[in-house]
C-alpha cells in the first residue's frame, strides 16, 4: 500500500527519533535513515531538506508534547511543591525514547549550527525550561519554597531525573512508581534525617 506524504514524514520522525537515540546526532548519516525506511534519500530530502532540519523537528515534537504536559500541570489546582511532583511523575512515567529526548535536546545542541543553536535555545526556553523555573518563581514567591534561584532549582531537578533519560541504563519501561517516589523525597527533602531538637 503506498505510503500518503503524511504519513511518510510521520514515520521518517519516528525512525529518525530511534536512530537518533541510539546513535547520536553526528554517528547518524541520513542514508542509514532511508535504508531503514526502505525509501530512497531523494525521498528523505523531499521532506527534510538536511539532517539539521530533521533533527530540529524531532526535538520541536518533543518539546511540544513536553509543554502541553506542563500546561496541564500549571493550570491544575494544586500547590507549587504539588506540580514538581506531577513534573517528574509525568515525565520519568514516560517510555524510554520519550524520555531520552530531553537528553538528547540538551546533549546534542553543539553539533548544529549557530542559528540553529541560537534559534533552539530560545524554544527550549519558552516551552521547557523557563516554564519549570516559573513554577519555582511562583514558589518562591508565595513563601511555600525557601528562598532560591529558579534556574539553580530547575537545574538541580533535571539533574538528579538525568540518569533516567539513558534507555541503556534504565531499560524502555516508564520508571518504577517507587523510584519515581524516592527521586522526588530526596529533591523536595534531601538525604539528610532531620535534626532532632533535643539536647
Amino acid at each position: 500500500m503506498p505510503h500518503t506524504e503524511n504519513d511518510l514524514r510521520e514515520q521518517i520522525l519516528d525512525t529518525a527519533k530511534s536512530l537518533f537515540i541510539q546513535q547520536g546526532y553526528h554517528g547518524l548519516a541520513m542514508r542509514q535513515i532511508s535504508e531503514a525506511l526502505g525509501v530512497s534519500k531523494a525521498a528523505l530530502y523531499y521532506h527534510f531538506k538536511d539532517k539539521e532540519e530533521l533533527f530540529l523537528a524531532i526535538i520541536s515534537n518533543s518539546l511540544d508534547e513536553l509543554e502541553s504536559a506542563i500546561d496541564g500541570i500549571r493550570s491544575r489546582q494544586v500547590s507549587y511543591r504539588e506540580q514538581i511532583i506531577l513534573f517528574v511523575q509525568h515525565v520519568l512515567g514516560q517510555p524510554a525514547e520519550q524520555r531520552a529526548m530531553i537528553r538528547l535536546a540538551s546533549q546534542e545542541m553543539s553539533q548544529l549550527s549557530a542559528t540553529a543553536r541560537k534559534k533552539f535555545d530560545k524554544t527550549y526556553h519558552d516551552k521547557f525550561i523557563g516554564k519549570l523555573q516559573a513554577i519555582f518563581q511562583a514558589g518562591v514567591g508565595n513563601g511555600e519554597f525557601r528562598p532560591l534561584d529558579p534556574a539553580i532549582a530547575t537545574w538541580a531537578l533535571l539533574g538528579i531525573m538525568y540518569p533516567y533519560f539513558y534507555p541503556a541504563h534504565t531499560g524502555a519501561t516508564p520508571v518504577r512508581s517507587e523510584i519515581i517516589n524516592q527521586i522526588i523525597n530526596i529533591y523536595l527533602s534531601g538525604v539528610a534525617q532531620p535534626q532532632s531538637n533535643s539536647s
